[in-house]
């Protein structure tokens, strides 16, 4: 008996020491995570949150595609070789496509890649809640996780003010707590995250005053608080021509194009504006340049 307990005591310390040391390497910084869509050496740092906003439709999500097949694709392909945790709240990812966008970049690696992706899928706050708290066990056993993507952290925005009632505090509660363990995930384990935002639909009374006011963000303070990175993701009307009979077609997607206006407000802080196209080898960046002074993007 005497050497069981002890045996058990050994065996715990050793977990804790490992969580430890999990919580204290080196995680890979991300800040060069894309150049194209960051001003000079102003891409996220460990500890930080990059909100991608914008409407359906906007390229939101093949933004995540691209930045996790820039994660996961090993270095002698021009990635990070990390690893990469992907909350998808709404259902949105569609590992068909993603394995088409990797294929076309490295398609000898593909299975490689993929192991180094973890997906989680939440159909609620509440299970979206306890994701996060058990992500920690994960991290701890994954020391090489370096970025967390989540789509959307806005996907139960209506359903929390339902069940809220007339209470804003009860509203945001859930929204709020989750905001707590990422930023508690952020301190202990200096990942990167993430997070596409979907814009509130306006009532019948009339569209917003301004196209600011339209990219305002609605989501709680303890969320604001996190973000210190903001890409606002727009669309310009896509070149049609009939006659080509391409309507919904590879094609058309290829002329459609996305713009994404990114602020900065830690670090080196700054702006910058950038288009790209969905290929189907994924993001194509079309062009990039910094606006100039003065016109900044609203936080």
């Amino acid at each position: 008996m005497f050497w069981h307990q002890n045996s058990l005591c050994c065996d715990f310390h050793v977990g804790v020491s490992l969580q430890l040391l999990a919580r204290l390497e080196a995680r890979r910084c991300l800040k060069d995570i894309e150049p194209q869509l960051f001003a000079d050496d102003g891409g996220p740092d460990r500890g930080e949150v990059v909100e991608v906003y914008g409407p359906e439709g906007t390229g939101k999500t093949e933004l995540l595609y691209h930045l996790l097949c820039r994660c996961v694709l090993p270095e002698a392909a021009g990635g990070l070789e990390v690893d990469v945790v992907f909350v998808d709240t709404d259902y949105s990812l569609d590992v068909f496509r993603l394995a088409s966008v990797l294929d076309s970049r490295l398609s000898a690696v593909l299975r490689s890649c993929l192991s180094r992706l973890l997906v989680v899928r939440c159909s609620s706050s509440s299970e979206l809640l306890l994701t996060l708290h058990f992500l920690e066990t994960t991290l701890s056993s994954r020391p090489k996780a370096a970025l967390l993507l989540i789509d959307s952290i806005s996907a139960f925005y209506w359903s929390d003010r339902s069940e809220g009632g007339a209470s804003v505090a009860k509203q945001e509660e859930k929204l709020s707590r989750c905001s707590e363990l990422l930023g508690r995930l952020l301190r202990d384990y200096r990942i990167t995250i993430f997070a596409t935002c979907h814009p509130i639909r306006r009532t019948s009374s009339g569209p917003p005053s301004s196209s600011s006011e339209a990219d305002r963000s609605h989501l709680c303070r303890a969320w604001q608080r996190l973000v210190t990175h903001r890409l606002v993701c727009s669309k310009q009307e896509a070149e049609h021509n009939p006659a080509n009979g391409d309507q919904g077609s590879g094609e058309q997607r290829n002329r459609q194009v996305f713009t994404v206006h990114c602020s900065s407000w830690t670090g080196t802080k700054g702006s910058r504006v950038s288009s790209f196209r969905v290929t189907d080898g994924g993001v194509e960046f079309v062009w990039t340049h910094r606006p100039p002074p003065g016109l900044s993007v609203v936080l």
